[in-house]
């Protein structure tokens, strides 16, 4: 079974696109490395803002007729036809394959919200290709909306993406507690939180370092932390060139940390133990 992890968190710019992006972008580095026979991983955005589809296809035009507003708004029988047609190849990889997000996707969820079986408008489509894919990797908005909610139950994999200034316990609790919501109240019993990631990182700032030793003193939160990414000028960079960061500068000290974190994804995902 592919595996499927999906960004998110109730807070806007902790680094879940950033994230996303250079998460499935080192899953097909990795997997091609390994010599897999399949070494395609699909991006999907259902962020209205498009961050992740604008860095990964240089564009954020997409409307109607090519992008997940098309998918969830088709008759339910035709959504893996439409949703394969609206897939397309990324720009950093041929391998990498993105299922665009569209401004329109405000006013879907606006459509969809109270219609019979909506949360499950992206999962059932997905599930019908799955198959074509080593592994999908889902970006969310910066809420816990009907979009997350959609996004969570198409998901075998959930990881929580954090500020320093954003560590208090109660709202990565707030979180978990969403997660854990989703996976008991709609029987998903798939779903599960893979880690918390600890990004823009600085070092220098006494704040960040406390807070830090604090969540990792936690009895819960301690033990599910999967990476710490460094704060890293060459992150905004690699955005502004609509590249990845591996890419942009394999060295920057945020390209090693993601590659950390990618490795051991790709451990947990692929090693015969983790199947």
């Amino acid at each position: 079974m592919s595996r499927t992890l999906v960004l998110t968190n109730h807070k806007g710019g902790v680094g879940k696109s950033t994230s996303a992006t250079n998460i499935a972008f080192g899953l097909v580095q990795v997997l091609r490395s390994a010599g897999a026979p399949n070494p395609r991983v699909l991006l999907v955005d259902t962020d209205s803002q498009g961050h992740a589809t604008l860095v990964t296809t240089g564009s954020k035009d997409y409307g109607t007729h090519d992008s997940l507003y098309s998918v969830l708004m088709a008759d339910r029988k035709d959504a893996p036809r439409v949703l394969t047609e609206c897939i397309r190849p990324s720009n950093w990889d041929n391998d990498l394959h993105v299922l665009p997000a569209s401004a329109l996707l405000e006013s879907a969820e606006r459509e969809l919200i109270g219609v019979a079986g909506a949360p499950y408008r992206l999962a059932d489509p997905l599930s019908k290709i799955a198959h074509q894919y080593a592994a999908i990797v889902v970006d969310t908005r910066p809420s816990f909306s009907l979009m997350t909610e959609m996004a969570l139950l198409a998901a075998t994999d959930a990881i929580i993406p954090v500020e320093p200034r954003y560590l208090e316990t109660i709202g990565l609790m707030s979180a978990l507690q969403k997660i854990n919501a989703i996976r008991e109240g709609w029987r998903h019993p798939n779903l599960r939180v893979s880690g918390i990631l600890v990004t823009k990182m600085d070092r220098r700032v006494r704040g960040h370092n406390q807070l830090l030793e604090e969540l990792q003193a936690h009895s819960i939160l301690g033990r599910l932390i999967c990476g710490v990414i460094p704060a890293n000028e060459a992150v905004t960079y690699s955005h502004h060139r609509n590249q990845s960061l591996f890419m942009y500068d394999p060295r920057a000290a945020a390209s090693k940390a993601y590659a950390q974190l990618v490795g051991r994804l790709a451990r947990q995902f692929f090693s015969k133990r983790g199947e």
